[in-house]
């Protein structure tokens, strides 16, 4: 009898357990979810979302101490341009010390300059320098009108210099491709219509503007130098060093 009671007493203890939810718990398993016997101990595991990314303010650019002075001067010839940021983009490609140039100031008024890229500031000095004495001048003297514009083929590219290994200037902002001009006129004075087809003023302005460039960059390559050419002038780095 005594047993029995204590029977009853277990079971009774058990149905309570078990309509209370304390009965038998399932852990979620951290693999398929599904346990078997003989698995072993079941871990629960919780996952972290990943943070938000936070989109960081825009940072301002400080040019390095060398370009400063570079950067004055330039604003002091009345050009419109931006410095950017110095970057790398392959071995012997960078835009270190580079703007990109808005407009330029001739005596009297402002012209663009088209399809230009990054272009180191002392080189882009250079070019607001022969664009105003150089072509600007040039433009008013022999054609009667001023310049509008300064057609470009570009400036920076990663790339080599034709037919070499060598990297071309280009790789490193120093150079500007300059195809032609349009005046406030509205004449268009390209290279590779007016070097030899154009008129006769208009091919003096384009051998008066070549030898100005001569006297500034580094390196110069027109029509006359070869067939590359023949659409544009190179202009590459400062000081005199080899113009044809």
């Amino acid at each position: 009898m005594k047993t029995t009671r204590i029977s009853r007493g277990l079971a009774t203890i058990a149905t309570a357990l078990a309509l209370s939810g304390c009965g038998s718990v399932i852990p979620v398993s951290s693999g398929s979810g599904t346990a078997s016997a003989g698995d072993g101990p079941e871990r629960t595991t919780y996952s972290r979302s990943a943070p938000r990314r936070v989109p960081s303010a825009p940072q301002s650019i400080a040019p390095r101490p060398e370009d400063r002075a570079c950067l004055s001067d330039l604003g002091q010839t009345g050009a419109r341009f931006d410095p950017l940021p110095d970057s790398y983009a392959a071995p012997g490609c960078n835009k270190l010390g580079t703007v990109q140039l808005m407009a330029l100031s001739g005596d009297s008024s402002q012209f663009g300059v088209s399809n230009i890229g990054p272009v180191q500031c002392h080189v882009a000095s250079t070019f607001s320098d022969w664009a105003r004495f150089g072509v600007d001048r040039a433009a008013r003297q022999l054609l009667g009108s001023s310049l509008a514009r300064i057609e470009t083929m570009g400036s920076y590219a990663c790339r080599n210099v034709a037919g070499s290994t060598r990297r071309s200037a280009h790789a490193r902002a120093e150079a500007i491709d300059v195809s032609g001009f349009v005046l406030e006129d509205g004449r268009r004075i390209s290279l590779v219509n007016d070097w030899n087809g154009g008129t006769a003023a208009e091919r003096e302005f384009l051998r008066v503007v070549h030898k100005s460039a001569c006297k500034r960059f580094g390196t110069v390559l027109g029509p006359d130098y070869n067939r590359a050419h023949a659409d544009h002038f190179h202009l590459e780095g400062t000081g005199s060093s080899f113009c044809r």
